[in-house]
């Protein structure tokens, strides 16, 4: 079983999602990732309901094939204990507060010093400098304030946050990304590096489309619901029984909607004949459409514009979702054993490899579940050792 990455260790001081979701990935992937919380927890996110027993399934979400070990970085012994284990790893991840590292006396300059050869990747709301570097950074005050909530919701209806952490879930791959370029470059000049990832940096790059309407032809986008900005007939239709996301991305799948729902006379329609045109009358076309859509269920539509290639899906509670045949081929859900909750459930990656094979080798870590054994085996602690440290609030 080949593991790309198996040699790497990487020390993870972050917290909440964006940055232990990019560590996962890479535990995934085979690298040696260990949590350093403080002895009482430093990380928000396992206080976050619900739970199973007293453990919390969001921090389940994001940090399974890990190690956690406690770590009191205010203390100079603590320092001392983290700066050795650096010199043995090969990434430092961090997302606290722009400064706070160097406050700390921790910073990419001091840990360097220890290991020239340390890749450090610090994840913050706002980026490393700059007049708003020292805000904090949540991910829905990042959907605000980069743009992607004001171009969601309904036309008539409130800015709408997005349902999911999507600038933490979009942030947690640039991690990965930047992480695995910079360990290439290493491999090649033998070089560190320092790695500044911005929330608002990735929120304002995934703008997409949004962004280059504005910048091309000072197009600011604005809310239209469930449908497209550019493209018609794009957009969730209501059925007899649930909504149906039709897609229709070029000529060709619109002419075969068209006669699908047994409206040949609109291919021809100077109204409805080309995207542009369609664009322009949205709302006679949609009104149109949503009257025939009510004749059938959603199911019904969905193998009719299915057979005939015609990009369509119903829209699917999170029960639903997990029931879906195609959900269930792929084994999207995998058991792990946990000592002391049992069996849990949880998302696989989602990538396949033709040579190699992700496993969840591990549960996600109870705070500080492998800290004794982590200290005897890398730093040769002595049980008195540890002890004391756990004494004295180090650990």
């Amino acid at each position: 079983m080949d593991k790309s990455i198996q040699d790497i260790k990487i020390l993870d001081l972050s917290r909440v999602f964006a940055g232990p979701h990019g560590s996962m990935i890479l535990s995934d992937l085979g690298a040696e990732v260990v949590r350093i919380e403080a002895p009482q927890s430093t990380d928000s996110i396992r206080e976050w309901w619900p739970f199973v027993d007293d453990e919390s399934t969001y921090y389940m979400s994001a940090n399974r094939n890990k190690k956690s070990v406690t770590l009191n970085l205010k203390k100079e012994r603590g320092k001392e204990i983290f700066l050795e284990l650096v010199k043995t790893s090969d990434v430092v991840l961090e997302n606290f507060k722009t400064g706070t590292m160097e406050k700390l006396g921790l910073s990419y300059k001091k840990i360097k010093e220890v290991n020239p050869k340390i890749i450090m990747c610090s994840v913050t709301g706002y980026g490393q400098t700059g007049p708003f570097k020292t805000e904090p950074g949540y991910d829905p005050v990042l959907q605000a304030v980069g743009g992607v909530m004001d171009v969601t919701g309904m036309p008539d209806g409130s800015p709408t946050r997005v349902g999911l952490p999507i600038v933490d879930i979009l942030s947690s791959l640039y991690v990965v990304i930047s992480i695995l370029s910079a360990i290439r470059a290493r491999d090649k000049n033998g070089k560190g590096q320092l790695i500044d990832v911005s929330l608002l940096d990735v929120q304002v790059s995934s703008l997409a489309n949004v962004a280059s309407s504005y910048l091309m032809k000072d197009l600011i986008t604005t809310r239209v619901g469930n449908k497209h900005n550019n493209i018609v007939p794009y957009q969730v239709f209501e059925c007899k029984d649930r909504p149906l996301m039709v897609a229709c991305g070029n000529e060709s799948q619109f002419q075969k909607f068209c006669n699908i729902i047994n409206k040949p006379e609109w291919i021809e329609d100077e109204r409805f004949s080309t995207n542009e045109s369609r664009v322009k009358h949205r709302e006679i076309i949609a009104e149109q459409i949503q009257e025939i859509m009510y004749k059938k269920t959603a199911d019904e539509w969905f193998q009719l514009l299915s057979n005939q290639g015609v990009p369509s899906g119903p829209v699917n509670n999170i029960q639903e979702v997990f029931n879906h045949p195609q959900v269930k081929h792929r084994d999207m859900v995998k058991e792990i054993n946990h000592p002391r909750l049992g069996n849990l459930r949880l998302v696989r990656n989602p990538v396949l490899f033709s040579q190699k094979t992700i496993e969840i080798k591990s549960h996600p870590p109870a705070l500080g579940e492998h800290t004794d054994s982590f200290l005897r085996d890398n730093l040769n602690l002595k049980d008195e050792e540890i002890k004391e440290l756990k004494k004295n609030n180090i650990i």
